[in-house]
């Protein structure tokens, strides 16, 4: 696990040189991926690294051990509330005569992408890249939002499925407590990784790295992987 946390580490160091950038700036979230990606980046640039914990309508557990996270591995943070945001923005968005069944998830991804503008503006401000939390299982299926949580400059953990992640997190150190309480994106109360898939990560990742699952679970994985193409890709162009 050292090795790989080394590999990640120079290779975050070796982005920034290229892109000429002086460190990173990233959201601790709380959770688990955000936990490790903080170590990380800490590790990586000592003296450049800055976490962002961006509340908006979040669980107050998450916020606790962002700063518990940020506490024991001495990683600078500013905290950014950005409730009133979301407000003001859904007070000027016209309600519409839309299909009623949109509207949890069209508010919910609203959060994430008010978090990259936040993110981006500190990034420009500092000359520094915007890491990403997102993992190879999340990635893959497309459980993320779209130029939200998506949209960042480098993804260390792209290559990692999600128990490799939980791997790593126990060699870095990280809190048990996050290491073992249910992925979330915290989009909504209750919202949590799994159920909104409609599948476990321990049938996941199997699936991804050897192609070892039941036809369902096979079944499901490829129609999400289709079906979230677009997000892993650059804005479609006419061939011609």
């Amino acid at each position: 696990m050292e090795e790989l946390a080394n590999k990640i580490i120079a290779w975050m160091r070796e982005q920034a040189a290229l892109a000429k950038r002086k460190g990173v700036v990233f959201g601790l979230s709380g959770g688990l991926d955000s936990a490790v990606v903080a170590v990380l980046c800490k590790r990586a640039f000592p003296d450049n690294a800055l976490a962002l914990i961006m509340p908006c309508y979040s669980s107050e557990t998450d916020i606790e051990h962002a700063r518990a996270v940020a506490k024991q591995f001495h990683i600078p943070t500013s905290t950014i509330a950005l409730e009133g945001v979301l407000d003001s923005l859904l007070r000027v968005l016209p309600v519409g005569d839309y299909e009623p069944a949109t509207k949890t998830l069209a508010e919910a991804n609203l959060k994430p992408r008010l978090r990259m503008l936040t993110l981006y503006y500190l990034a420009n401000r500092l000359s520094y890249l915007v890491v990403g939390t997102g993992n190879r299982s999340e990635i893959s299926v497309g459980y993320f939002t779209k130029y939200g949580d998506g949209a960042v400059d480098i993804l260390p953990l792209g290559n990692l499925v999600k128990r490799r992640v939980r791997e790593l997190a126990i060699h870095l150190g990280i809190p048990k407590e996050i290491i073992k309480k249910p992925p979330s994106a915290g989009l909504w109360v209750g919202q949590t990784d799994e159920s909104e898939m409609g599948i476990t990560y321990e049938e996941l990742d199997p699936y991804l790295l050897a192609g070892e699952a039941g036809d369902e679970v096979k079944r499901k994985v490829d129609a999400m992987i289709m079906g979230s193409a677009h997000k892993r890709a650059t804005p479609a162009i006419p061939p011609f």
